[in-house]
Order: structure tokens, then sequence, then C-alpha cells
């Protein structure tokens, strides 16, 4: 059986869309008219994504959506569940069409024989290489069941750190949003106001008071410009990353820069010691597991590094070795990987170095979350004090003129 994509009226005219299974069109067609509808499209499902090419390539699910398909598949299938059935009962608990039709069509093509890897290649945008190479590892050694169960815990345990750094996030960013408007509306509408006031008495204003005066009166003149200069910065520096040699340049910069570089070899050392556990504890040779790993690296300029040291591990040096002649990874990383290689235990090793990175990036991003915070509290209260200062001089003055 198939799947197949189907647009049709109810019995009240309401447009209906959906995905059934059956073997040909005109079965759904059939099934379609016996609940009282009239179809108005059908089409495979699998078919209809090869004609929109763009569908297969750049679909994609949501981190919370890959894990749950994970799990879910992974406590069917270790279950005793067929792969087909298990997937038939995913397709069922899917709310999301779009989610439904996917895994329908994934369930279609292990029915002509495809393994389930093979089938997920047709969602390149959806299951990452990582995912698919580590599924056909263990289709391979015949421990599917338990290779999906430690995709399922990797997945949820890198949705849970995403949603830990956005909730931690949430309050810095709604602080300077409210802090840079506070200010904004202060220079532009509030200041000129009061400052008036002395300017036409004809005082002399104090040298802070004129500086503000004038940075308020560029803002209300010249403002929109300069945002407009900052969007249009800001969408040139966005096309600039999208050349290779650029964005690499600039990804070996953020390897360099201080503070900024801790943090960003921080996050590649934990991407790869994650991914690069999943995959040798999965089965998957070495060499290729590096090569994998390496793609999932954010940073074009390690990714290449990884590429490059994936080529000597295949040469024979130690992977530890390889590792270190880079000079990004944290030692520590290194000599557990070094301890892990001698005493033949590298796949416990690696996924004790992948806790280990991943409690210290999550420490790193706890840390510079909790110092922005009170940083920009300090910043935010000394910009309103030199407002207030500015404002309150030219009252001082007039009292101690009168006295």
């Amino acid at each position: 059986m198939a799947a197949y994509e189907f647009k049709a009226l109810d019995g009240r005219g309401k447009a209906q869309q959906g995905v059934l299974e059956a073997d040909s069109a005109r079965a759904v067609r059939q099934q379609l008219r016996e609940k009282g509808w009239a179809p108005l499209a059908v089409e495979p499902a699998r078919e209809k994504q090869k004609q929109g090419g763009a569908f297969v390539r750049r679909a994609g699910l949501s981190a919370g959506d890959l894990a749950l398909v994970t799990r879910q598949l992974a406590t069917l299938i270790q279950s005793g569940i067929p792969v087909e059935q298990s997937l038939a009962a995913v397709a069922q608990q899917a709310e999301k069409a779009k989610l439904k039709s996917m895994v329908l069509a994934i369930r279609a093509r292990v029915l002509e024989g495809y393994s389930l890897a093979d089938s997920l290649n047709e969602f390149p945008g959806a299951f990452p290489r990582l995912y698919r190479s580590t599924v056909a590892a263990g289709e391979h050694a015949g421990h599917l069941d338990l290779v999906l169960n430690r995709l399922a815990d990797y997945t949820e345990s890198r949705q849970e750190s995403r949603q830990k750094i956005q909730l931690a996030a949430i309050y810095p960013v709604i602080l300077t949003v409210v802090a840079i408007s506070i200010v904004i509306f202060l220079l532009t509408y509030v200041v000129p106001d009061i400052v008036q006031v002395f300017v036409k008495q004809g005082q002399a204003l104090p040298v802070l008071t004129q500086a503000l005066l004038a940075t308020s009166s560029f803002l209300a003149k010249y403002g929109i410009y300069l945002a407009a200069i900052l969007i249009a910065l800001g969408a040139g520096f966005r096309m600039a990353l999208q050349k290779d040699n650029t964005r690499k340049r600039f990804h070996r910069m953020l390897l360099d820069l201080p503070f900024i570089s801790r943090l960003s070899r921080g996050i590649n050392a934990a991407q790869f010691a994650s991914t690069l556990s999943i995959l040798s504890s999965s089965g998957v040779p070495l060499v290729d597991a590096m090569r994998i790993a390496g793609e999932v690296l954010s940073n074009d300029f390690l990714r290449e590094k990884v590429q490059e040291s994936a080529q000597r591990v295949s040469e024979g040096t130690s992977l530890h070795r390889a590792l270190e002649q880079m000079g990004y990874f944290p030692p520590m990383m290194l000599h557990m990987i070094a301890s892990g290689e001698a005493s033949g235990e590298l796949d416990q090793m690696l996924e004790r170095t992948a806790r280990n990175q991943e409690n210290d990036l999550q420490g790193k991003i706890a840390t510079l979350v909790g110092l922005f915070e009170p940083l920009m509290l300090l910043l935010m209260g000394g910009v309103v004090l030199i407002i207030v200062m500015a404002i309150m001089l030219p009252i001082l003055n007039i009292s101690n003129l009168v006295h």
C-alpha cells in the first residue's frame, strides 16, 4: 500500500485535505466517496514530493517532532512490532499533516523492500546524515531498537539543552529591547521638551546637557536613516557569509577572539563529541564517524580541520593525536579520548567526554547569561543617570543663581 495526499469537499462543502493509504489513487477516491466527500485531487505522497524538489530537500522537522517520532519508533520496534507497522502507528499518532505524510511515504518505501535508512534518505532535510547513518549501522548490526533508543536519548537531550538556552535568553533579550526602547524614547521625546524650557529662558546649558541635546536632535532627524544603515549592514554581512571563503575566515576569527573563542570552541567540541559518541557506539567505523561528525559542526573552519584529522586517522594516526594536532579542542577532551584508546574502551570514554562537554557548555552559557543581566542593568542605570544629570544640571544652575 502507498500513501496518497488528497483534497476533497465534505458534505457541507468545506475543503478537507490529508493523507490516506491505499493500493491506488482510485481506491482513495472510493474511500472518500464512501465518507460522503467529493474528491478534488489525489496524488501519491512521494511523487508529489519528488515533483516539488524543494519539499524533499528542504522540508525539515523541528527538534521536538524529531525526538518524538524517534522515541515512538524506538518503543514500538523494541516491543517486537515490525518496522512497517511501527511506522503506520507513528503516522496515526502524528497530528501534523506534513509529518504524517512524511512517515507514510517512508513506510511506502519500506513496503517496497527498501531498508529504513534508505527510506529516510528521501527526506535529508528532516533526518540529518548523522541520523540516517546511525540507523543504517543499527540495521546492519541487527540492533535497530537499541540504536533508535540511543538516537531518541540524543535528540531529546539536544532538545532539552536548546530549550534551556532559549529560556535563559528570554529575560536578557526582553531587558535589552526594553532598555533600548526607553533610552530612545527619553532622548527623542522627553529630553528635548524639558531642555527647551531652559533654552527659551536664555540660560547657558552645561556641556553634558548640550551633548545630550545634540544626541537627541541627531536621533530625531537621522534615527530612521541610522536604523536603515544598520539593517543594510546586517543584510550585507549575511550575504557575505554565504560565500564559502568569507564564512570560513569569519569562523576562524571566532575561534581566536577573546571571550567569544571559549564559547565557540565549547559549542563545537560538544557537538563533535556527542555526534562521534553516538556514531561510534552504534557501530559506524571511526573514520566514517569522524567525517560525519565533522559535517555536523557549525564552524566551517573546524569542519575542514576535522576532515583532515579523519584522513590522518585513516592513515594510522591515533584519534587523540589527530585531534590534538588541530589545536582547537579542549585538553580535557583529548586526555579522556587518549585514555579510552589506551584502555580499549573508546566508546564508553567518548560517551563520558560528550556528557562532560555538554555540561561544560551549559555551565559557560549559564555564566554568560548570569553576567549579562547585571551588566545590562548597570549599563541601563548609567545611561539613565547621565540623562537625569543632564536635565538636573540646568535646574541646579538656576537655583544657584536665585540664591
